[in-house]
């Protein structure tokens, strides 16, 4: 395997919504990259400070304790400059100025397109799949998304006792941006009545209000509908339930808890091995790649190629859920 032996300095960032493991993924490029002998930058808040030049050396005391926080040191901020043709070349010329030979980008979808489109600059780019949405099409599994999977749960877990008291209907809404995946986990998890996914249509009298009434008559008390953000509607939902049932339900939105609090086990190790890996890419001489895992194995693809996968729901997590909403 050829080596970089003029890899001297690289570069990270932490662009779009934050998840729990970023954090994590910072400690390990930059443990990664001492190991190898190499310096690292933190480009701090995204593709705006690699625009305007705002970095912090990293070393291995800097990032002590790392693994345990949720959230990024780096920060994250959106970037409509990096967008345009003149933001773009601002970027390339930034990484050419600070002498970064090799540039990490942690992030969901538009961060990794955000690197395609700077390493067509000659940018040397590696991507880390960082979303709690776990919707990117390259890879099994994102960072983070075991995080946000379990504060919905815990906190769906609580709501769980007052819906028992009260013999009530809740409508809970998940993140995921566009796509279902969050919400399929969740309601598994919580063994809820319903899931709405926006990759499915579905109809509310058959999957919703007949599901309400059948879980009534076997003796269910309560019942938990689970909505991923994609899905529009969610109170005019609640007026339908009250309307067909005669139940009174209350709809909670979880919101941006589920980016926040200490990432889990799988999530500090994920981001860990994709760290190591991606500097790993670097130091092998390999050219503009994403860090993907399939089966529990670490991958590295050409970004191109990468970004041209599609990632739809899981057939068999479909039918789970189809079979055990069922009472």
């Amino acid at each position: 395997m050829k080596t970089n032996t003029a890899l001297r300095r690289i570069g990270i960032l932490t662009s779009g919504g934050d998840a729990p493991g970023m954090n994590a993924v910072i400690r390990a490029v930059t443990r990664t990259a001492h190991h190898h002998g190499i310096s690292v930058l933190g480009i701090k808040r995204g593709y705006n400070g690699l625009i305007h030049g705002d970095v912090v050396e990293l070393d291995s005391q800097s990032v002590n304790g790392l693994i345990t926080r949720g959230g990024t040191i780096l920060y994250t901020a959106r970037c409509p400059e990096f967008n345009t043709e003149e933001g773009l070349k601002k970027a390339a010329d930034t990484v050419r100025y600070l002498g970064i030979d090799g540039l990490i980008v942690a992030g969901g979808d538009g961060t990794l397109r955000g690197g395609l489109d700077i390493s067509r600059l000659g940018v040397n780019v590696v991507g880390i799949p960082c979303t709690i949405d776990n919707d990117v099409g390259c890879t099994h599994y994102t960072i983070g998304f075991d995080s946000a999977c379990n504060t919905a749960v815990e906190a769906i877990d609580r709501l769980r006792d007052t819906m028992q008291s009260h013999e009530r209907c809740s409508i809970v809404e998940v993140m995921g941006r566009s796509a279902g995946h969050l919400a399929l986990y969740v309601a598994i998890a919580c063994g809820a009545s319903a899931v709405l996914v926006p990759e499915l249509p579905f109809d509310f009298e058959k999957d919703i209000a007949e599901k309400i009434r059948k879980g009534r008559i076997r003796g269910r008390s309560h019942h938990l509908i689970i909505v991923a953000e994609g899905v529009a509607g969610i109170s005019h939902l609640g007026e339908q339930i009250k309307d067909a049932t005669g139940m009174d339900p209350r709809v909670t939105i979880l919101g941006h808890i589920q980016r926040g609090g200490m990432p889990t086990a799988r999530d500090r190790v994920t981001a860990s091995r994709m760290g190591e890996v991606a500097v790993k890419a670097l130091v092998d001489d390999k050219k503009n790649r994403v860090i993907t895992m399939f089966k529990s194995e670490m991958q590295e693809i050409d970004i191109e190629e990468a970004l041209a996968m599609k990632k739809d729901l899981q057939p068999s997590m479909l039918e789970a859920a189809y079979v055990l909403t069922q009472s």
